[in-house]
């Protein structure tokens, strides 16, 4: 399991490897996220979900908005991962990845770090995880984005 990177700096971009952005429509996220059977509904962990529904207003809009960010995060850090094996042939399958080894936990203040447990964090040993999330329920919209990052010898 990986921590959260260390403070920012701006030298810290200089060692930036791969970068991931995704976009997600709310409303139709909603949607399938309360289909029976969704691939959605084993994507989150329980600090997730718990994260989602206590978020500021909590209410179903809400909840989804958060959701929505996350998945967004989880696709952004797959994206941003595999653009450092261009070329090469790559560790781990990203359509078989576990979502849930890729977790978004939010500090006491709602800032957002990425924590990486099993396959996913063993291939990404070495790396630092930087992430922005975003969402604007009158655009419909959530995002994340992704700076991957080689991790510097302490």
């Amino acid at each position: 399991m990986t921590e959260p990177g260390p403070r920012f700096a701006p030298e810290v971009l200089a060692d930036a490897v791969g970068v991931g952005i995704d976009v997600v429509g709310i409303t139709a996220f909603a949607e399938q996220l309360d289909e029976p059977g969704t691939r959605f509904a084993q994507a989150f962990t329980p600090g997730e979900r718990r994260a989602a529904r206590s978020g500021s207003g909590s209410n179903t809009s809400r909840e989804a908005e958060s959701l929505a960010a996350r998945w967004a995060a989880k696709e952004a850090v797959i994206k941003a991962w595999s653009s450092t094996c261009f070329g090469h042939p790559e560790v781990i399958d990203p359509e078989h990845v576990d979502l849930r080894e890729i977790e978004v936990r939010t500090d006491a203040w709602g800032r957002p770090a990425i924590r990486l447990h099993g396959e996913i964090a063993e291939s990404m040993a070495g790396y630092t995880v930087l992430v922005s999330l975003t969402h604007d329920s009158a655009a419909d919209v959530a995002a994340a984005f992704v700076v991957l990052q080689e991790t510097r010898p302490a």
